[in-house]
């Protein structure tokens, strides 16, 4: 490596103050996208990174996930397509199917002004005809992960001989779950004038390397993170699963103390549909998006601003730059995908030295975006319960009391209404407590007063698929063979997969390999025992068709794991590494 190739290095603390999008120098249908999403200035990691990356450099970004790095990268690409090239220009390479999709709507997003540009997410666990049938039309940009791409490769189902452009996202975590072999792979097999923009949280030595073999004299940018959010807002968060968010939110109304709230959601249908639901179970809500006029939305600020309105549903776009007292409480009820948004919505509480309160829903699939925030912000977030219909019942109860003694207050009020209680139980000798008791039921209507006791559910012996924990924290690995059974786990059995001691795998790759592929989780994961020519890997007895025929598919080191149940039993203390290796069983039909 010459010296000019070695990386230059750019601290950027924040995007100075006199930068604006159009000073970066791009193009009007990026700066129409950037305007539809809200964004006005740029990050610091946007502010030193587009303009390298426009004028054809390679770049290294250090840089948390959450600081607008999506953007840095995605703005460019989209700024140099050629739309008339069929073949994919552009290749991001993920370490999960959930980033890759993210890394996808986001492209979509900022090419909202640009007619034609097909992108393309590429993961395991998605059916290959899909795929196959967009690579058929052609497509610009491709976003996957290492895995599912070095299947395209070497099926020729995949041409990069075009490509022009190569994003390593999260590199480091990438390594982690093994794939740095794929990924050299794919850096190789590409054109060698192709323009590498590697992305990264930390610099280990294998990350260092890569950079000092496969881009050419790159500009190394570090952004600092700092803590972004009020000191007077009050962060916590509350795991839910999507179905229950509705019921979630309805009893933190019930239980927390708040005078006007800004719940957001991610797009602009959400904003109305769940402003009705509110409505319907009796709160004063509505909603405001993009699409909403100008006047509409002046009228629904100034009834939140004058009491008249207690909620207000909102996206991202719509709620730049509202600034009202009021605001007590912010409920992320789809948690943001970059920290930049959490900040901005925070931030629209808890101001000019008033407290304030933020909760974040957080689905088991979306623990690893909650952790960005925390790392990037440099403040934890408290784990809070759902409010049970017992506490539920408690604020119930202390707001009727409190209502009643507003009403003995209002001493002229209570004079008339006792003489009107006082001919009543006197011809009708009704004792006056339960003429209380009754105007109560009048006044409370069909509602009732406290909740009914929760009937217990069974629970169900294994969380549904669709919502399982993201498999971020990975187990961690006994030694470099074998991993020990997971305590206390539900009813397991052993798989064999066709990667073995030979093909210098470790725990940790099989892990993060199985994981991607299959969508598990850390606890799905027991006993592993790597042998010389294959594995024996302990997966939930229930593991569904869908699952294990995706699995099938998946690679380790290059080479097809060929998961199939294992008919000899499952190795435990015993040393099974002396037995004699079992030959790989091959099915004729494959």
């Amino acid at each position: 490596m010459t010296p000019a190739d070695t990386p230059t290095p750019t601290e950027a603390d924040t995007a100075p103050d006199a930068k604006t999008f159009a000073e970066l120098g791009l193009g009007d249908a990026m700066l129409k996208a950037l305007k539809d999403v809200g964004y006005e200035t740029p990050s610091a990691i946007q502010a030193a990174t587009i303009p390298p990356l426009l004028a054809g450099r390679d770049v290294v970004g250090l840089a948390q996930t959450g600081t607008g790095k999506t953007a840095a990268f995605a703005l460019p690409i989209l700024s140099r397509l050629d739309l008339s090239q069929k073949n994919p220009q552009a290749l991001v390479l993920a370490p999960t199917r959930e980033l890759a999709l993210q890394v996808c709507e986001a492209f979509e997003k900022y090419a909202a002004h640009l007619h034609g540009v097909h992108v393309l997410p590429v993961y395991g666990g998605q059916a290959y005809g899909v795929q196959l049938s967009a690579l058929r039309r052609g497509v610009h940009i491709v976003v996957g992960t290492p895995g599912r791409i070095m299947d395209h490769l070497e099926k020729g189902t995949l041409d990069l001989s075009e490509l022009k452009y190569l994003v390593l996202d999260e590199a480091d975590e990438m390594l982690k779950m093994g794939f740095a072999e794929d990924v050299e792979t794919i850096l190789a097999d590409t054109p060698d004038d192709k323009q590498v923009a590697l992305f990264s949280a930390t610099m280990p030595p294998q990350i260092r390397r890569i950079s000092k073999k496969y881009l050419h004299d790159p500009e190394e940018i570090t952004v600092k993170n700092k803590t972004t959010t009020s000191a007077n807002t009050t962060q916590r968060y509350l795991v839910v699963s999507y179905p229950q968010k509705v019921d979630a939110l309805t009893r933190i109304l019930e239980v927390e103390n708040f005078e006007g709230m800004i719940v957001f959601v991610r797009t602009k249908n959400e904003t109305e549909t769940l402003a009705e639901k509110l409505r319907a179970r009796g709160y004063s809500a509505a909603a405001i998006s993009g699409d909403v006029a100008q006047a509409q939305r002046e009228r629904t600020v100034n009834q939140l601003k004058s009491g008249k309105l207690d909620i207000l549903v909102a996206t991202d776009v719509a709620a730049r730059g509202l600034d009202v007292e009021r605001i007590s409480h912010v409920v992320n009820y789809d948690i943001p995908i970059d920290t930049e948004s959490y900040v901005h919505r925070i931030g629209r509480t808890g101001r000019a030295g008033r407290s304030g309160a933020a909760i974040s829903f957080v689905t088991p699939r979306e623990r690893r975006l909650l952790t960005a925030i925390e790392r990037a912000t440099r403040q934890p977030l408290t784990e809070m319960q759902l409010p049970t219909f017992a506490d539920v019942n408690v604020t119930r109860l202390a707001r009727f009391d409190d209502a009643i003694t507003e009403a003995l207050g209002q001493a002229d009020r209570i004079a008339a209404f006792r003489d009107i209680i006082g001919h009543y139980v006197e011809h009708h000798d009704v004792p006056e407590s339960d003429v209380a008791a009754a105007l109560a039921v009048v006044a409370q209507g069909e509602t009732p007063l406290l909740l009914a006791p929760e009937k217990p559910q069974r629970r169900t012996e294994r969380a549904e698929w669709g919502d399982r924990p993201e498999r971020t924290d990975r187990p961690e690995r006994a030694d470099r063979t074998e991993r020990r059974a997971r305590p206390n786990a539900g009813p397991m059995s052993t798989y064999r997969i066709e990667v073995g001691k030979r093909h210098k795998v470790e725990p940790r790759q099989i892990v993060g390999a199985i994981a991607n592929e299959g969508g598990l989780s850390r606890e799905d994961f027991g006993h592993i025992k790597i042998l010389p020519e294959f594995s024996l890997v302990d997966l939930p007895a229930s593991l569904p068709d869908d699952v294990l025929d995706r699995l099938k598919g998946t690679r380790i080191s290059g080479k097809l794991i060929e998961i199939r149940p294992d008919r000899g039993g499952a190795p435990r203390q015993d040393d099974r590494d002396d037995r004699p290796a079992r030959k790989p069983r091959h099915d004729p039909a494959r």
